[in-house]
């Protein structure tokens, strides 16, 4: 643009010190008692009163800085309450694997109600974990009737183990042998029900 442009005279530039004088103009007054400076900082205005604030000037908003306590009004006890929650931003925690309901709390209040169904479910888990620790088994082995005829040859039970089998036999073997009966014919017959009986349980595995 030419210094001697039509243009030139109507262009106006505002100085810094009179755009910082209608800044100072527009804050707000310091609300200290007695002041009349421009508030240009704020301070909390205090616990139950977030996002509030003062208007203080330097000089003031330093001051009450310096006294301003969060925790005034509150007891020793309520201020280590309010740093503990603090840790968790002040929202309700439980262990580690559980949630409101298992503990019986939602949003942050006990429910007696679900307490008691949780302890009863743990209750009954309890006796029966006891029960089947303690309680004798019922089994009873199913066998067939040859097997069981086998083993009243032998003069055993239904629930003779395979070790008791095998002693009874050579018990049996002993009593009922040829030699030892002086050749008597109905020790020998008996020997060989005998041995046909402790060779069929042997077969079916009881032996």
């Amino acid at each position: 643009m030419k210094l001697d442009s039509k243009y030139f005279d109507s262009i106006r530039v505002s100085s810094r010190r009179s755009g910082s004088a209608k800044k100072e103009t527009r804050a707000p007054g310091c609300q200290w008692k007695g002041c009349d400076k421009p508030g240009m900082h704020k301070a909390p205005k205090g616990r139950g009163r977030d996002g509030e604030y003062f208007n203080f000037c330097m000089d003031h908003v330093r001051q009450y800085n310096h006294d301003y306590n969060y925790f005034d009004g509150m007891s020793d006890a309520e201020v280590n309450n309010f740093r503990k929650d603090a840790l968790t931003g002040h929202r309700p925690t439980w262990k580690a694997g559980a949630n409101a309901w298992a503990h019986g709390t939602r949003d942050g209040v006990r429910t007696e109600e679900a307490a008691a169904r949780v302890a009863a479910s743990t209750a009954r888990t309890t006796r029966r974990a006891r029960s089947s620790r303690t309680e004798p088994s019922n089994f009873r082995r199913q066998l067939k009737p040859l097997e069981r005829k086998a083993l009243r040859t032998l003069d055993l039970g239904d629930e003779a183990t395979r070790e008791e089998i095998k002693t009874r036999f050579k018990e049996l073997v002993k009593i009922h042998h040829p030699d030892a009966n002086g050749g008597d014919s109905r020790s020998e017959e008996k020997l060989r029900e005998i041995l046909q009986a402790y060779n069929y349980l042997k077969q079916a595995g009881l032996a």
